[in-house]
């Protein structure tokens, strides 16, 4: 039985990152390739909630997370003129928060600094062309024409990811119908926790990133079929979605959305794989396997313990076969939770937006409370 000493993964972004400090930690060679030529990670928020510290904490990156983000508690939930209808997120974990706001770039640099800290090696600018799985192995050549060999090879190069393609055949993301705008701010004095205000239109979020930092996220329909903002629409769509909440909070944020350069603006699209997420030596973790949408705020999460249980399994080194079977065993039906929830609640969303109503039996908060339950259950 062939033991794992020399992992190859395919992506530098969260998920990567974390699987590679996981590796490195019970000893495995790790090389890291990242399609891009530096890391240059836009800086708006994530919302890590507590199963995503529990998991850092495995990394030895949740108390740098935060440290450098901000800890609140449950979210509030509220109509549009801001009365509070309920609260979400996971309740606490151990000594984990139900909630910390930290900014992606912020969070790419502490898993990067404990990555290098552990002794990965990165190779910027670089992807996978091919991928030949052997027996007792996975050879490779690489985008600049060099070659590798390797134990086994992770697939963590997200949703449109190449890895997958490559061993599964094309699969392509599903449009929602949804969108997502993302702008940060100086905080304001009297943003105590998170906020999420659902509208007719849209749905608004605000979300504390640091002592002085925050940031808004917005959820919108753009079209069925053409989603595509222009650069000068930026700037007055989202100033018009913010304009809809009558909060003193949200209105003293309006004339600050300034720079449509820092609106953070994409199409919201779901991934998920058929079991199984591996063939042979390869095996795909976090959004290359299944993608969500942001209604939970769980995708990160979902890709750092990946990373930590697929470690756990390969430190018993019992064969390859056996590793993944087991991984998946113990991550398909959390993830499919996750994944099936937030589509649910994004079909209820665009229905209101859409101004139709909601199916019979239809109730967002018990959704989201169960599935947010189901997250503080051990991974």
């Amino acid at each position: 039985m062939k033991s794992i000493n020399k992992v190859l993964i395919v992506g530098g972004g969260i998920g990567g990152q974390s699987a590679s400090i996981a590796l490195r930690q019970i000893g495995i060679e790790v090389e890291i390739v990242e399609l891009q030529p530096k890391f240059d990670v836009y800086g708006v928020g994530i919302i890590q909630q507590a199963n995503a510290l529990r998991a850092l904490d495995a990394l030895g990156c949740a108390d740098e997370a935060l440290r450098r983000g901000s800890p609140y508690p449950m979210v509030k939930m509220c109509t549009p003129t801001g009365h509070q209808i309920a609260e979400a997120g996971t309740p606490p974990i151990g000594r984990f928060p139900s909630h910390n706001g930290i900014s992606r770039r912020v969070l790419h640099e502490v898993l990067l600094e404990r990555s290098k800290e552990v002794g990965a090696v990165y190779r910027m600018g670089l992807t996978v062309d091919t991928i030949t799985d052997k027996e007792d192995g996975v050879d490779v050549v690489f985008s600049d024409g060099s070659t590798g060999s390797y134990d086994i090879l992770i697939g963590g190069d997200g949703i449109n990811s190449k890895v997958r393609n490559l061993i599964f055949g094309e699969s392509k993301p599903n449009y929602v119908g949804l969108s997502n705008w993302r702008y940060a701010f100086k905080r304001p004095k009297d943003l105590d926790t998170g906020y999420i205000y659902f509208g007719k239109k849209s749905k608004l979020g605000i979300i504390p990133m640091t002592e002085d930092s925050c940031y808004i996220f917005v959820v919108s329909a753009e079209g069925a079929d053409n989603p595509f903002i222009t650069e000068d629409q930026m700037i007055p769509k989202l100033q018009s979605y913010m304009a809809e909440y009558p909060i003193p909070m949200i209105q003293g944020l309006i004339d600050q959305v300034v720079d449509a350069k820092l609106v953070n603006y994409r199409p919201l699209e779901t991934l998920n794989l058929p079991a199984p997420w591996y063939k042979g030596n390869v095996i795909i973790i976090g959004d290359a396997a299944h993608a969500t949408i942001p209604q939970l705020g769980s995708g990160a999460a979902l890709a750092i313990e990946d990373a930590v249980v697929l470690a756990e399994e390969i430190k018993k080194q019992d064969g390859v076969d056996a590793i993944f079977s087991r991984f998946m065993e113990r991550r398909l039906e959390r993830c499919k939770m996750v994944v099936e929830a937030s589509e649910k609640l994004g079909k209820w969303e665009l229905l209101t937006f859409e101004g139709k109503p909601l199916p019979e039996g239809a109730n967002v908060g018990a959704t989201m409370g169960k599935t947010c339950m189901g997250l503080t259950q051990p991974i």
